[in-house]
């Protein structure tokens, strides 16, 4: 796989935000391009979380592993997607997730102090990263509100809405983690709508 031109990022940005020409090649100078091969981490847990992610191809999953080795999907990020353990990142602390590449994926990396250089360098990126933060909070908070009050079908049924070219490329039991039900159940559940 080619390194990633900055086509994509520069797209995500400008939904937010408009830079001129020399605003733009400075961001660009910071991103630190990556091709990640199946099942390669860019993360582990126990490691200073430097980085924010930004997915120009493929799919990344970040899980948390709990004392008995269970993995629990935290999220999934494919292309056009950000993707980090946000608060080891934001307070440079020890990474609670790990993050692999489920495909073969090509990223843009940025570190933070370079994302911090980058606000005072062009302050129009610290409104960018505000909004893709306030909205990952708003993301997550929904995912919490909809695991305390919606059905595991239906949960299952938001999963397939949200992540279509997810579910060919990962594991039922990777799913089923996202979801918070045992694979077994899953299973069921895929059953029964192949009945409907």
């Amino acid at each position: 796989m080619n390194k990633p031109l900055p086509d994509l990022i520069l797209k995500n940005v400008a939904r937010h935000i408009t830079m001129n020409q020399e605003e733009t090649a400075c961001f660009v100078s910071f991103l630190k391009p990556l091709t990640v091969p199946k099942k390669e981490f860019i993360q582990k847990e126990g490691q200073l979380c430097r980085y924010i992610n930004f997915v120009h191809s493929g799919t990344l999953r970040a899980y948390y592993t709990d004392k008995t080795g269970r993995e629990s999907t935290i999220m999934f990020a494919v292309t056009d997607w950000w993707i980090t353990d946000m608060f080891c990142f934001i307070n440079q602390q020890p990474a609670m997730l790990t993050i692999e590449a489920v495909e073969e994926s090509s990223i843009f990396q940025l570190q933070k102090n370079d994302m911090e250089t980058l606000y005072l360098k062009v302050p129009k990126l610290e409104r960018f990263f505000r909004i893709i933060f306030q909205n990952a909070y708003v993301r997550e908070q929904l995912r919490v509100i909809q695991g305390l009050s919606l059905s595991a079908e239906e949960r299952y049924d938001i999963f397939l809405a949200k992540y279509p070219q997810v579910v060919r490329q990962v594991t039922q039991k990777q799913i089923a983690s996202y979801l918070g039900i045992t694979p077994e159940f899953l299973s069921m559940i895929r059953g029964n709508k192949r009945k409907k």
